[in-house]
């Protein structure tokens, strides 16, 4: 997934308050937006999802 569908990807599973949901509108496997959200995370250095079973809430160390 490129940089730009994972962003997007980030924001539908804020959004939607979970990672199924997300899922469900990008019609992608619940585990391919979890990945895709990782590899976002690691590429630039910033924890985005603070998880917690299958719900995720935008992290509050963001900068800026």
């Amino acid at each position: 997934m490129d940089r730009l569908a994972a962003m997007d990807a980030f924001i539908r599973v804020v959004d939607a308050g979970s990672f199924s949901g997300a899922a469900k509108q990008l019609r992608m496997g619940q585990s391919a937006v979890s990945k895709a959200i990782a590899q976002l995370e690691e590429r630039i250095h910033v924890r985005l999802c603070v998880q917690s079973r299958l719900a995720c809430s935008a992290g509050t160390n963001l900068p800026g």
